[in-house]
């Protein structure tokens, strides 16, 4: 058996394309980069950033390209697939490599972000104020049948 599995966590370089194919399908581009800290031979701190080209089909691009923007993050789970064709002006034979998109999650962007995607935005009761305070539970015991589903 062979395997052909792509996991990305990366920020979006550009806003998603969304097209029509001629069969009806939508079909969302855009570029995605991810970063890699190592240390160098000479134990400096380095960085280097790869850029991928992503490709998503159906109600997964339209989700995509309503919802995402260049700068946000994105989980993207796919597989590697490269496409050739003949140049129209020298006719030379071109390559492109792509992930095409099975699943996908939204990125945590640490709120950085003032557009896109919604957030659930926490109330002051729900965010306890330190670590320190405890949650209160009710006294009384929960009966089952109280349950509404």
């Amino acid at each position: 058996m062979y395997l052909n599995k792509v996991f990305l966590y990366g920020n979006l370089t550009r806003d998603p394309e969304l097209k029509a194919l001629p069969s009806g399908s939508n079909v969302a581009n855009f570029g995605l980069a991810t970063n890699r800290t190592y240390k160098d031979k000479n134990g400096a701190k380095q960085e280097a950033t790869e850029f991928h080209n992503i490709v998503a089909f159906g109600r997964t691009a339209e989700v995509i390209a309503q919802y995402m923007k260049k700068g946000r993050p994105i989980f993207v789970e796919g597989r590697i697939q490269t496409r050739s064709w003949e140049g129209k002006e020298d006719g030379k034979k071109q390559y492109r490599t792509e992930i095409v998109v099975d699943n996908f999650q939204f990125g945590a962007d640490g709120g950085k972000s003032g557009s896109g995607a919604p957030r659930a935005e926490q109330s002051e009761q729900s965010a306890p104020k330190d670590e320190g305070e405890a949650i209160k539970y009710p006294d009384e015991e929960i009966n089952p049948e109280d349950i509404p589903f």
